[in-house]
């Protein structure tokens, strides 16, 4: 009966291409994520420019706010 041998080894090395591949797009994720984050795109203020905020603050009324003995 004969032995049968399995090689399992590619001709190229796809697994290292594609670790450098996947580092390429990992580092283009980060470097616009952080070019992003300084152009202040992440920035979610909805606060329009002309936005008026009126607050009146009623005067107190009766007594001299002095502490009573």
């Amino acid at each position: 009966m004969a032995d049968t041998i399995v090689t399992n080894s590619p001709g190229n090395d796809s697994g290292a291409v594609g670790m450098v591949i996947a580092f390429v797009i990992l580092l283009a994720v980060v470097v616009g994520g952080v070019v992003l984050f300084r152009n202040g795109t992440f920035n979610n203020n909805n606060t329009q420019p002309d936005t008026n905020i009126n607050v009146t603050i009623p005067t107190p009324t009766g007594g001299t706010g002095g502490a009573t003995q």
